[in-house]
């Protein structure tokens, strides 16, 4: 009969696992299968990995579920298949572990994003991981190991769904970087107090680096928390050779860090990606001949006093807040980064709107596959070379939380203080590549650039300085899913946005019905600008109602641009139809931004003239 999990940690340091993908894998299983399905459907494989394990010596494994959440099957078409794949997962490894080994229960990251940086809400979070866990508890686990976690807000919805559910011990392990700090910046010492304080029972690291800094974190661990600690590193750094993913720590290196962990403290000892039983094996012999340190004693380690800056009056940020904090009803046009690295024809555009009393421009973000100027670059030019105040649109797409934080930290030294928070910028029909990533969506970025605005990083830490952004979020009155829509625009209101752009607008009364429904929703709280977009020819207002995500056109203006069809009568239809839609926004909007089409910024001029004498050229700038 197996000694209480808990109770033999508090004994000798114990030997769980190590890769469970880095075998299937081996064993030929594609990366584009889900490998927690195998559970199901090739069990007889699974079994093979964890009797291996065993073989070597291992006195924990844990199951093939490290992605069984309703998020990540869902990418599999999986999403219904929750229960039944982890309560086969935790009946495989109960199998092979019989009465003698412990079974852990495998929890990883839901593979989206948790408020303050996400969509999803936490009750959503911790609902998901409650089914996951129920099931695990259900097949026979003897505790829980939640891990390879990056944001400590989805480890605690974890620890508290494992709470809700059962009353098995449960192992919460961060990831970290090379300097010990997990992806979203909190520091070991800070994630190690806060497990502590919400009542893991076993706290350590996991993945992404090798044993080196690991065992670096461990020891600034330590140092807070007289919990029992677990660490479980990668096989080092992996290389890629022909295509494949190789990590080269001999299992002699890892036995030696081994010996290292036990004696900074660590209780539970096993391996990620890259281990494999030969690793596991000599962990073991390492493990044996180390005995372990007596339990720690509480230490106070001294706390940082971090000083949350109080952020700038929105209106005082810039002087696209100062007018709309005034009502001034502010001009925007739009203007496109250009091919290549000449900006002249753009500058000289920024002069010209300047001189008609154009409030500011705004500058999309990667507008088609094309090589064009960074909408950063551009932004700093323009405002720099011609006083025109900037809006920069800065997307999410296929850039992580580090480098998001430096680009933004940089355009502000760069003296840009408007910045409109997108997940991908769609304004110039984007091109949507199957490779893009999204670390973090539009909800997360204002929550990035708010805690800029308060001096802290996305993790918390002080910068001793702080931005003043006047921060905007995009609004779809067009979406097809209203409801979902608002869901999202009250989370960018909550995290601090100050103004919303919507879609372009070509049906007002569309428009007038759904920002009605956003103000009985209670988030109509900010100022709203509408984009306007004069159209050029029937076939363009095809075009944008059939293919341009987010915009929907009238069936009365198309057939207007039907009967003007193309040249210069479709040109004047488009103006006199974005001047009608000017006209009759004005009373439901706080200000407008037009795209002129091709560059044509008269085109812009020519359609705010609907504005009356507030288009006339003014020197108040």
């Amino acid at each position: 009969m197996r000694e209480p999990f808990l109770q033999k940690l508090e004994k000798r340091a114990v030997v769980c696992d190590g890769a469970m993908g880095t075998m299937l894998y081996s064993k030929g299983i594609s990366l584009n299968r889900c490998f927690e399905e195998l559970n199901v459907s090739l069990p007889q494989l699974v079994k093979e990995v964890h009797l291996g394990y065993v073989k070597a010596g291992a006195e924990v494994i844990e199951t093939n579920t490290f992605g069984a959440n309703r998020f990540r099957l869902e990418k599999f078409n999986l999403a219904n298949k929750v229960r039944e794949i982890n309560l086969a997962g935790a009946r495989v490894a109960r199998e092979v572990a019989g009465d003698d080994l412990h079974v852990a229960g495998s929890v990883g990251p839901l593979g989206v994003r948790i408020e303050p940086l996400g969509s999803t809400s936490l009750e959503e979070a911790r609902e998901a991981f409650r089914e996951q866990i129920a099931a695990l508890a259900e097949g026979g686990v003897d505790l829980l190991v939640v891990e390879t976690m990056m944001d400590p807000n989805e480890a605690h919805q974890a620890l508290l769904a494992a709470r809700d559910v059962c009353a098995l011990p449960v192992v919460v392990q961060m990831t970290i970087q090379d300097d010990g700090i997990s992806p979203v910046g909190t520091r070991p010492e800070d994630f190690a107090r806060q497990f502590d304080g919400w009542g893991a029972d076993v706290i350590g690291l996991n993945c992404s680096v090798g044993p080196a800094a690991i065992q670096e974190a461990i020891e600034r661990m330590a140092a807070v928390t007289t919990k029992k600690l677990s660490a479980q590193p990668n096989a080092g750094l992996p290389r890629t050779v022909q295509g494949r993913n190789i990590y080269l720590c001999s299992p002699e290196y890892m036995a030696s860090y081994a010996r290292r962990f036990v004696q900074a403290g660590v209780r539970l000892i096993g391996g990620c990606c890259g281990t494999t039983p030969e690793h596991i094996r000599a962990i073991k012999a390492a493990v044996r001949s180390v005995n372990p340190q007596p339990a720690r004693a509480a230490v106070e380690a001294p706390r940082r006093q971090v000083r949350v800056m109080e952020p700038t009056v929105a209106d005082k940020r810039s002087r696209l807040g100062a007018k709309l904090a005034r009502k001034d009803f502010p001009l925007l046009v739009e203007i496109v980064p250009p091919k290549g690295c000449d900006p002249t024809k753009e500058i000289e555009g920024a002069q010209y709107l300047l001189e008609r009393g154009v409030d500011a421009v705004n500058i999309p973000d990667g507008s088609g596959a094309t090589a064009r100027m960074s909408a950063l670059t551009l932004s700093a030019i323009l405002q720099q070379r011609v006083g025109i105040e900037v809006l920069l649109h800065y997307s999410s797409r296929d850039r992580n939380v580090p480098s998001i934080q430096s680009d933004c930290l940089g355009a502000h030294a760069l003296g840009l203080r408007n910045v409109l928070a997108l997940t991908r910028d769609t304004s110039q029909y984007s091109t949507v590549l199957e490779s893009e990533q999204f670390e973090v969506d539009a909800i997360g970025l204002v929550n990035i650039l708010n805690q800029l605005n308060r001096g802290l990083d996305v993790g918390g830490n002080p910068l001793g300085t702080q931005t003043g952004f006047l921060i905007g979020a995009s609004l779809n009155h067009s979406a097809l899913n209203p409801e979902e829509e608002i869901r999202r625009f009250a989370y960018k209101v909550e995290a601090g946005a100050n103004f919303a752009l919507t879609a372009p607008v070509f049906d007002v009364e569309r428009l007038a019905l759904f920002l009605r429904r956003v103000e009985e929703a209670g988030c109509a709280t900010i100022p709203i600008l509408a984009s306007i977009w004069p159209l050029t020819s029937f076939r363009n207002a095809e075009f944008m109602n059939n293919e341009v995500p987010g915009v929907s056109v009238s069936q009365a203006i198309m057939e207007r641009m039907r009967k003007a069809d193309t040249g210069e009568r479709a040109r004047a239809e488009g103006v006199r139809i974005a001047q009608e839609t000017l006209a009759e926004v004005r009373d439901l909007v706080q200000g407008v931004q037009i795209s002129p089409p091709f560059g044509r910024y008269a085109t812009a001029v020519e359609v705010a003239q609907a504005l009356g004498e507030r288009a006339v050229a003014r020197k108040d700038l």
